[in-house]
């Protein structure tokens, strides 16, 4: 039997891209024998994305969980973006304040990954980590001030360099 490769999922800001952390996270994900998981979407899942996808002779895919609009086959406008390799389209439109909601895509990126971590970001990225937290999925916050995600709860750590997230994701991970 196969051993499944793990699924890291980035969470961050679907305007911008905050490519200090984003690019460097992605490239280095790439060499870790994962798959990289987002929102699909523009600004930080863009620059992750492009990141993980320039690496060559990498392992893993970048995957996108894909919202769409009344009918599971029509994504919103930039979805997925352009370096997505599995595109799974949903049936779910909600995002943002609504993140939470079970109509919401969020769900699926996080109970996809193995490990989260969470970029600056706004309402779609706070209920996000939330539901890592309602579901007991290891998440951090890759983030100059706790301030750079809406409402960040305590529980989250904060992690301010490259070299803690590296560190959080190969515990999280059991590689250490």
């Amino acid at each position: 039997m196969t051993k499944r490769m793990p699924v890291v999922g980035v969470m961050g800001s679907g305007d911008a891209a905050h490519a200090d952390k984003a690019e460097d996270l992605g490239r280095w994900l790439a060499g870790q024998g994962v798959h990289l998981l987002t929102g699909s979407g523009r600004g930080v899942m863009t620059a992750a994305s492009e990141a993980f996808a320039s690496v060559k002779d990498r392992a893993g895919l970048v995957v996108g969980v894909v919202p769409c609009a009344d009918e599971p086959q029509i994504p919103y406008d930039g979805y997925p973006n352009p370096f997505v390799e599995l595109a799974i389209f949903t049936h779910l439109p909600l995002s943002g304040i609504a993140g939470t909601d079970m109509r919401s895509r969020n769900h699926i990126n996080v109970l996809s990954s193995n490990v989260l971590v969470a970029l600056p970001g706004g309402s779609g990225t706070s209920s996000e980590v939330v539901l890592a937290l309602r579901y007991g999925r290891p998440i951090a916050a890759y983030v100059d001030e706790p301030t750079d995600i809406l409402d960040l709860p305590d529980a989250v750590p904060v992690l301010r360099t490259l070299g803690e997230v590296q560190r959080f994701v190969l515990h999280a991970l059991g590689r250490d």
